[in-house]
């Protein structure tokens, strides 16, 4: 049976944007609508329902739950130091500007605190322009990029503190870092990686058995093939069963982004969508979040002063977007009050204010055709 789902997913593989797709619509406690078409790979199986894909900075949400988890806790306090815990984040020194010399600082004004690594105001973050912090982080291996993680959490930290910040602490926005960081942060205070942390603490309890920050080799036949658009078309970076989430990885990982499926986002959205009460797993009733806390994570969080036009690739981010913890909320147009975000390997989600909720799970780099698929995706309900 054809849907418009079917078909917008259809025509995208047809023009060769992604090879296949998992996709949910759901609204109140129900799809109404779950689907996986094309293939893992080129030439490749049919994709399958159960795809574990790589979800990437769909990881910042997850991430948000769990350190608020420690909030609720008492283990953390938002506008508490992280220095306690991260000693190799105390006494930063600070850019004059955002491009000046390495060497052209002041002291930092105040620590980094929990809160700012939620609202990625921490002053360490990706640059998009070219400058001399942006040259040293990719000298030194600290440069976000489309790639997994090269080195372990306590080596890449440690390598990040050789380096100023961008701006005072809470006072300008740059994505990404802050929730490595944040990772990094939970590993220290729990005492242990944060992916066991994770599963023993909040996906294993919601019943998201398949996210992790890799495939077990007995389930790696679930992994797609991974792909950037070239100018030969699609180009595999990562073959499907393979790659560097298939087995675990040489080194802590504490700092790095996720694999999940549709089926344990949806439980992790629908634990969102009802206020912190999860609805899957062994959980199933019980209160994963304080109501205050999980409402906050959905509401803008940035400070005014901090949403600059070249805080991020798009100059008109701000216009358009807010930023709560973890997520984007949209502060315009149709859907105002949408929370939302984006996967760099062609991933996405949406809740709306009614509850409605959007999974999308591709295997291809973010880029023109695949930011096309996804805002057509975001527009097919409602």
């Amino acid at each position: 049976m054809t849907t418009p789902l079917v078909d917008l997913l259809g025509t995208h593989i047809k023009w060769g944007t992604v090879p296949g797709a998992v996709a949910v619509l759901a609204v109140g406690d129900d799809p109404l609508e779950a689907v996986a078409v094309g293939r893992a790979a080129v030439g490749g199986a049919e994709m399958r329902p159960d795809a574990i894909m790589r979800i990437q900075s769909m990881t910042k949400a997850i991430t948000s739950v769990s350190a608020l988890r420690l909030v609720a806790s008492g283990r953390l306090v938002l506008d508490d130091s992280v220095e306690p815990w991260l000693p190799e984040l105390a006494e930063r020194r600070v850019l004059v500007s955002p491009d000046a010399m390495l060497s052209d600082t002041v002291p930092a004004s105040r620590p980094i605190t929990v809160r700012d690594l939620l609202t990625n105001t921490s002053g360490y973050g990706m640059i998009p322009v070219s400058s001399p912090l942006q040259q040293a982080m990719a000298e030194n291996g600290t440069e976000a990029g489309a790639d997994p993680v090269a080195m372990g959490a306590d080596e890449w930290l440690a390598r990040l503190a050789e380096l100023p910040l961008a701006f005072q602490p809470g006072q300008g926005w740059r994505y990404h870092h802050s929730f490595a960081i944040l990772g990094i942060l939970i590993s220290r205070v729990t005492g242990r990686p944060t992916g066991d942390h994770l599963r023993d603490d909040l996906t294993g309890p919601l019943g998201m058995v398949d996210t992790a920050f890799w495939v077990p080799l007995d389930q790696a036949h679930r992994l797609p093939a991974a792909y950037r658009h070239t100018d030969d078309g699609l180009t595999e970076t990562e073959p499907a069963g393979g790659g560097f989430y298939a087995g675990a990885p040489p080194f802590d990982v504490s700092h790095a982004e996720l694999v999940s499926t549709a089926d344990d986002y949806l439980a992790f959205l629908r634990m969102l969508v009802h206020g912190g009460i999860a609805q899957t797993g062994d959980a199933r009733g019980e209160r994963m979040l304080p109501a205050d806390l999980a409402a906050a994570m959905i509401r803008d969080q940035t400070p005014p002063a901090a949403k600059a036009p070249d805080s991020f690739f798009s100059p008109t981010f701000w216009d358009e977007m807010g930023w709560g913890f973890g997520v984007g909320i949209e502060a315009t147009g149709p859907h105002a009050g949408r929370f939302t975000w984006s996967g760099g390997q062609g991933t996405n989600f949406y809740v709306d204010p009614d509850g409605t909720i959007g999974i999308l799970l591709t295997q291809v780099e973010l880029g023109d055709p695949v930011i096309e698929l996804i805002r057509e995706f975001q527009t097919l309900h409602g």
